[in-house]
Protein backbone atom coordinates (compact mmCIF):
# COMPACT_ATOMS: atom_id res chain seq x y z
CA UNK A 1 0.00 0.00 0.00
CA UNK A 2 1.72 3.45 -1.24
CA UNK A 3 1.77 6.03 1.71
CA UNK A 4 0.90 9.54 2.18
CA UNK A 5 3.97 12.03 2.03
CA UNK A 6 1.59 14.33 4.67
CA UNK A 7 4.33 16.68 4.84
CA UNK A 8 4.01 17.11 1.13
CA UNK A 9 0.04 17.90 1.32
CA UNK A 10 0.67 20.32 4.40
CA UNK A 11 3.01 22.32 1.88
CA UNK A 12 0.62 22.35 -0.74
CA UNK A 13 -2.09 23.47 1.19
CA UNK A 14 -0.18 26.09 2.66
CA UNK A 15 0.42 27.55 -0.92
CA UNK A 16 -2.69 27.32 -1.81
CA UNK A 17 -3.99 29.42 1.06
CA UNK A 18 -1.21 31.78 0.77
CA UNK A 19 -2.08 32.71 -3.28
CA UNK A 20 -5.81 32.75 -2.06
CA UNK A 21 -4.95 35.44 0.79
CA UNK A 22 -3.07 37.08 -1.73
CA UNK A 23 -5.65 37.70 -4.46
CA UNK A 24 -7.94 38.17 -1.65
CA UNK A 25 -5.74 41.00 -0.44
CA UNK A 26 -4.75 42.43 -3.56
CA UNK A 27 -7.74 45.76 -3.42
CA UNK A 28 -7.85 48.53 -5.74
CA UNK A 29 -8.63 51.76 -3.59
CA UNK A 30 -11.94 53.14 -4.52
CA UNK A 31 -11.88 56.32 -7.03
CA UNK A 32 -13.11 59.31 -5.71
CA UNK A 33 -16.17 61.24 -7.29
CA UNK A 34 -13.35 63.01 -8.84
CA UNK A 35 -11.85 60.53 -10.97
CA UNK A 36 -14.70 60.48 -13.25
CA UNK A 37 -14.92 56.95 -15.14
CA UNK A 38 -15.25 56.76 -19.23
CA UNK A 39 -19.09 56.68 -20.37
CA UNK A 40 -20.45 53.60 -20.34
CA UNK A 41 -19.94 51.87 -23.87
CA UNK A 42 -22.88 52.49 -25.46
CA UNK A 43 -23.60 55.93 -24.94
CA UNK A 44 -20.14 57.16 -26.09
CA UNK A 45 -21.82 59.90 -28.37
CA UNK A 46 -22.96 62.15 -25.54
CA UNK A 47 -21.16 65.10 -24.55
CA UNK A 48 -22.60 65.56 -20.99
CA UNK A 49 -23.29 63.13 -18.07
CA UNK A 50 -26.54 61.32 -16.35
CA UNK A 51 -26.76 61.22 -12.94
CA UNK A 52 -28.88 60.07 -10.82
CA UNK A 53 -29.43 60.73 -7.02
CA UNK A 54 -30.80 58.36 -4.66
CA UNK A 55 -31.60 57.56 -1.63
CA UNK A 56 -34.53 57.13 1.33
CA UNK A 57 -37.85 59.29 1.21
CA UNK A 58 -36.29 62.46 2.58
CA UNK A 59 -33.01 62.49 2.66
CA UNK A 60 -33.02 65.71 0.18
CA UNK A 61 -33.04 63.91 -3.36
CA UNK A 62 -34.99 66.37 -4.99
CA UNK A 63 -33.67 69.81 -3.56
CA UNK A 64 -30.27 68.54 -4.18
CA UNK A 65 -31.05 67.42 -7.88
CA UNK A 66 -32.56 70.24 -8.98
CA UNK A 67 -29.45 72.77 -7.50
CA UNK A 68 -27.65 70.60 -9.43
CA UNK A 69 -29.38 70.84 -12.57
CA UNK A 70 -29.63 74.64 -12.14
CA UNK A 71 -25.93 75.34 -11.51
CA UNK A 72 -25.17 72.98 -14.75
CA UNK A 73 -27.98 73.51 -17.41
CA UNK A 74 -28.69 69.86 -16.97
CA UNK A 75 -32.33 68.76 -17.21
CA UNK A 76 -33.97 67.47 -13.80
CA UNK A 77 -36.19 64.50 -14.10
CA UNK A 78 -38.27 64.01 -10.66
CA UNK A 79 -39.49 60.07 -11.66
CA UNK A 80 -42.19 60.59 -8.57
CA UNK A 81 -43.52 63.74 -10.69
CA UNK A 82 -43.35 61.85 -13.92
CA UNK A 83 -45.51 59.05 -12.54
CA UNK A 84 -48.09 61.27 -10.93
CA UNK A 85 -48.35 63.35 -14.07
CA UNK A 86 -48.36 60.59 -16.38
CA UNK A 87 -50.51 58.44 -14.54
CA UNK A 88 -47.53 55.50 -14.36
CA UNK A 89 -49.05 53.38 -11.92
CA UNK A 90 -51.12 50.47 -11.78
CA UNK A 91 -53.26 51.20 -8.55
CA UNK A 92 -52.80 51.72 -5.23
CA UNK A 93 -50.74 50.52 -1.81
CA UNK A 94 -53.48 51.10 0.93
CA UNK A 95 -51.27 50.23 3.62
CA UNK A 96 -48.25 52.65 2.26
CA UNK A 97 -50.03 55.42 1.15
CA UNK A 98 -48.34 54.85 -2.21
CA UNK A 99 -48.85 53.87 -5.60
CA UNK A 100 -47.66 50.89 -7.77
CA UNK A 101 -45.59 51.80 -10.27
CA UNK A 102 -45.85 50.76 -13.83
CA UNK A 103 -42.47 50.14 -14.71
CA UNK A 104 -42.53 49.14 -18.33
CA UNK A 105 -44.44 52.57 -19.54
CA UNK A 106 -42.37 54.62 -17.09
CA UNK A 107 -39.07 53.27 -18.53
CA UNK A 108 -40.58 53.62 -21.89
CA UNK A 109 -41.13 57.56 -21.54
CA UNK A 110 -37.45 58.07 -19.62
CA UNK A 111 -35.78 56.21 -22.76
CA UNK A 112 -36.83 58.70 -25.18
CA UNK A 113 -36.50 61.82 -22.49
CA UNK A 114 -32.49 60.66 -21.99
CA UNK A 115 -32.45 60.68 -26.04
CA UNK A 116 -33.65 63.70 -26.34
CA UNK A 117 -30.97 65.55 -23.99
CA UNK A 118 -28.50 63.48 -25.56
CA UNK A 119 -29.13 65.10 -29.24
CA UNK A 120 -29.98 68.58 -27.42
CA UNK A 121 -25.90 67.42 -25.95
CA UNK A 122 -27.47 68.37 -22.44
CA UNK A 123 -27.06 66.08 -19.06
CA UNK A 124 -30.17 64.38 -17.21
CA UNK A 125 -30.28 64.61 -13.29
CA UNK A 126 -32.35 62.32 -12.24
CA UNK A 127 -33.72 62.05 -8.59
CA UNK A 128 -35.69 58.84 -7.08
CA UNK A 129 -35.78 56.95 -3.63
CA UNK A 130 -35.29 53.72 -6.22
CA UNK A 131 -32.49 52.61 -8.35
CA UNK A 132 -32.83 48.67 -9.38
CA UNK A 133 -35.17 49.60 -11.89
CA UNK A 134 -33.33 51.78 -14.00
CA UNK A 135 -31.04 50.72 -17.01
CA UNK A 136 -27.39 50.50 -15.96
CA UNK A 137 -26.38 52.18 -19.13
CA UNK A 138 -27.81 55.25 -18.43
CA UNK A 139 -25.69 56.86 -15.80
CA UNK A 140 -22.41 57.76 -15.67
CA UNK A 141 -22.60 58.86 -11.62
CA UNK A 142 -24.92 57.38 -8.94
CA UNK A 143 -25.15 59.58 -5.83
CA UNK A 144 -26.87 57.48 -2.78
CA UNK A 145 -27.95 60.52 0.52
CA UNK A 146 -27.83 58.83 3.56
CA UNK A 147 -29.37 61.30 6.74
CA UNK A 148 -29.12 60.90 10.24
CA UNK A 149 -32.29 59.09 11.94
CA UNK A 150 -33.06 61.87 13.90
CA UNK A 151 -33.01 64.23 10.85
CA UNK A 152 -34.88 62.23 8.56
CA UNK A 153 -37.14 61.25 11.27
CA UNK A 154 -38.44 65.22 11.66
CA UNK A 155 -38.11 65.29 8.03
CA UNK A 156 -41.19 62.69 7.46
CA UNK A 157 -43.24 64.18 10.26
CA UNK A 158 -42.98 67.33 8.31
CA UNK A 159 -44.44 65.87 5.54
CA UNK A 160 -46.76 63.75 7.08
CA UNK A 161 -46.32 60.58 6.88
CA UNK A 162 -48.49 57.85 8.87
CA UNK A 163 -46.55 56.13 11.25
CA UNK A 164 -46.59 52.73 9.21
CA UNK A 165 -44.69 54.97 6.30
CA UNK A 166 -42.63 56.90 8.88
CA UNK A 167 -41.30 53.38 10.26
CA UNK A 168 -41.13 51.55 6.63
CA UNK A 169 -38.51 54.31 5.77
CA UNK A 170 -36.57 54.71 9.37
CA UNK A 171 -36.27 51.21 8.60
CA UNK A 172 -34.82 51.24 5.00
CA UNK A 173 -32.32 53.74 6.15
CA UNK A 174 -31.71 51.94 8.79
CA UNK A 175 -30.81 49.45 6.44
CA UNK A 176 -29.38 50.95 4.23
CA UNK A 177 -31.69 48.98 1.10
CA UNK A 178 -31.01 51.88 -1.06
CA UNK A 179 -27.21 51.95 -0.83
CA UNK A 180 -26.97 48.54 -1.25
CA UNK A 181 -29.26 48.16 -4.16
CA UNK A 182 -26.76 51.24 -5.87
CA UNK A 183 -23.89 48.87 -5.29
CA UNK A 184 -25.64 45.50 -6.48
CA UNK A 185 -26.86 47.47 -9.76
CA UNK A 186 -23.99 49.62 -10.93
CA UNK A 187 -20.12 49.76 -10.87
CA UNK A 188 -18.53 50.48 -8.09
CA UNK A 189 -16.71 53.12 -9.38
CA UNK A 190 -19.46 55.37 -10.25
CA UNK A 191 -21.69 54.87 -6.95
CA UNK A 192 -20.76 57.34 -3.86
CA UNK A 193 -22.50 57.39 -0.44
CA UNK A 194 -22.41 61.10 0.89
CA UNK A 195 -24.23 62.70 3.92
CA UNK A 196 -27.18 64.97 3.60
CA UNK A 197 -28.27 66.10 6.93
CA UNK A 198 -27.59 70.31 6.64
CA UNK A 199 -28.13 72.63 4.29
CA UNK A 200 -24.28 72.88 4.43
CA UNK A 201 -24.09 69.26 3.30
CA UNK A 202 -26.28 69.87 0.00
CA UNK A 203 -24.11 72.65 -0.91
CA UNK A 204 -20.61 70.48 -0.58
CA UNK A 205 -22.46 67.77 -2.18
CA UNK A 206 -23.74 69.87 -4.63
CA UNK A 207 -20.16 71.44 -5.67
CA UNK A 208 -18.58 67.80 -5.92
CA UNK A 209 -21.02 67.39 -8.41
CA UNK A 210 -20.08 70.34 -10.18
CA UNK A 211 -16.06 69.25 -10.24
CA UNK A 212 -16.85 65.94 -10.99
CA UNK A 213 -18.82 67.02 -14.31
CA UNK A 214 -16.28 69.07 -15.28
CA UNK A 215 -13.49 66.08 -14.70
CA UNK A 216 -15.70 63.71 -17.37
CA UNK A 217 -16.35 66.49 -19.73
CA UNK A 218 -12.62 66.62 -19.90
CA UNK A 219 -12.21 63.11 -19.87
CA UNK A 220 -14.66 62.59 -22.69
CA UNK A 221 -14.01 65.21 -25.00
Amino acid sequence: MQTVDWTSVLVWLLLRLLFGLGSLLNIQSKPTMSEAPPAAADQTERTRPNILITGTPGVGKTATASLVAERLGFQHLCVGDLVKQNKFYEGKDEKFDSVILDEDRLLDHMEQMLADAADEERGVVVDYHGCDLFPERWFDLVLVLRAKTDVLYDRLVERGYSETKRSENMECEIMQIVLDEARASYAEEIVHEVQSNTLEDMEGNVTRVEQWVQQWIKDNA
